[in-house]
């Protein structure tokens, strides 16, 4: 347990407080492997339903688009703000290099509760594609590529509570906050202008790039014993941020960027 957790106010402590992390990182650690049958039922599914909704009509599903986007959009925003009001106290008090090895992340008072939720929440947000399915929307590899490695690294990393996954959850839902804040407002029928998604597609390279830089700097930290993690971590996390880094720089290009004016894709 890290010293900084300690020098928190209490008055800044919320419902967070009570939550027993000890509980949830043992469950985590008896079935995360849970995971795998989440990611094996979701790709049943997506490429089922795709075949099942091939010669039926689309649907529309405006409403509940708009209700399940605003959800995670409020979940997204409340964790980035909770996440990111801790690590900027670590950033503060102890440092940029603290910030990427300190462990108090997955028992902080404040974020302990918003670890677990992010985890966890990892899980329903495979709901995404069901609306791309029902509404017969194009699926790109990227999106449920994303989704199933999230997935299973989130729940993976969770466990052994390696260092890193401050950063990696933090910038997770802040980026969050302002894709599903877009996508609710698109769904709501409003037309938001173009470089809104610029912005949001650019947030997410520039997460990817970070991504690689901290596992790179856990591993070169861990050679010192400073950062607590693995190397098949380590590995697997530089393996994930490197794709998404290639597959959301291709996504750019051929959305933004090649045969500009055209038709965008849709990752959504």
């Amino acid at each position: 347990m890290n010293e900084t957790e300690h020098q928190v106010p209490l008055s800044q402590y919320g419902f967070e407080q009570q939550f027993d992390e000890r509980g949830a990182i043992e469950w985590m650690q008896e079935n995360w492997s849970k995971a795998f049958v989440f990611c094996g039922l979701y790709a049943a599914l997506v490429f089922g339903g795709q075949h099942f909704m091939k010669e039926r009509p689309k649907l529309s599903l405006r409403r509940p688009l708009v209700l399940w986007s605003l959800s995670l959009a409020i979940f997204s925003i409340i964790g980035a703000i909770r996440t990111g009001w801790y690590m900027l106290y670590i950033l503060s008090t102890s440092g940029f290099r603290q910030s990427i090895c300190d462990q108090s992340f997955y028992n902080g008072p404040v974020s302990k509760f918003w670890a677990y939720a992010f985890v966890l929440s990892k899980a329903p947000e495979l709901g995404d594609t069901a609306f791309i399915v029902l509404r017969k929307q194009r699926l790109i590899f990227l999106h449920w590529y994303h989704h199933i490695t999230v997935l299973l690294y989130s729940w993976y990393s969770y466990k052994d509570q390696v260092a890193g996954g401050g950063w990696f959850m933090t910038m997770n839902y802040s980026v969050h906050a302002l894709m599903y804040s877009y996508y609710a407002v698109r769904a709501a029928g409003y037309r938001v202008p173009r470089p809104f998604a610029v912005v949001i597609t650019t947030f997410q390279i520039a997460q990817m790039a970070m991504g690689l830089t901290v596992s790179w700097l856990v591993y070169h930290w861990m050679q010192e014993g400073d950062c607590n993690s693995y190397l098949n971590n380590i590995v697997w996390s530089s393996l994930m941020y490197l794709s998404y880094l290639v597959l959301f720089s291709s996504f750019f290009y051929q959305t933004y960027m090649k045969g500009k004016g055209g038709k965008s894709s849709k990752m959504d």
